[in-house]
């Protein structure tokens, strides 16, 4: 069976691949002004870290297999549903941790101290709201999720119709 991957389905599998880039090296890897990981190894563990980066990664390398797997196929009506409904849920807690503190305040004054000790060294286009900054790395992951969250729907969305069309023509073929 031959398949016809859509551009659509390119650009998820770039973001998701990004996100498990991200995962594995935003708390492990210098990347210079974007992280410092001296900072997150002082307020966590070892086994926080891998804990945290496994699940992370691993998430995001199961979507990424999902999406891999139906690429240029019809994605069944569960697996439409489990990628927008994982990434949302995702996304629900990076509003939750990040933003919702910082344009509203609410959770902020938890968070603030934490923040500033892992992020404060790090390097940010935004300024401090609620005294929270949310660092490049993270703002370019919340955007890329963001931007997998829509592609994900329109694929779902659009891949359905594609499937409608191939039965009439189907249908056509028979009568």
């Amino acid at each position: 069976m031959n398949r016809e991957i859509r551009f659509s389905e390119k650009l998820l599998l770039s973001g998701l691949i990004f996100i498990v880039i991200f995962n594995v090296v935003q708390d492990l890897v210098p990347l210079g002004p974007l992280n410092d990981v001296q900072a997150i190894a002082e307020n966590n563990s070892v086994n926080e870290l891998i804990i945290i980066t496994m699940i992370g990664a691993g998430q995001f390398l199961l979507l990424t297999g999902v999406v891999l797997f139906f690429m240029g196929k019809i994605y069944p009506i569960w697996i439409r549903l489990w990628l927008v409904i994982h990434q949302v849920s995702i996304f629900i807690g990076v509003l939750i941790a990040w933003w919702i503190p910082y344009f509203f305040g609410i959770g902020a004054e938890e968070r603030v101290e934490r923040y500033n000790q892992m992020f404060g060294n790090t390097h940010s286009f935004l300024p401090a709201m609620n005294g929270i900054v949310p660092n490049t790395l993270h703002t370019a992951f919340h955007i890329v999720l963001l931007a997998c969250i829509i592609l994900t729907i329109y694929i779902s969305l659009t891949n359905s119709r594609k499937k409608e069309k191939n039965y009439r023509v189907l249908l056509k073929d028979i009568k």
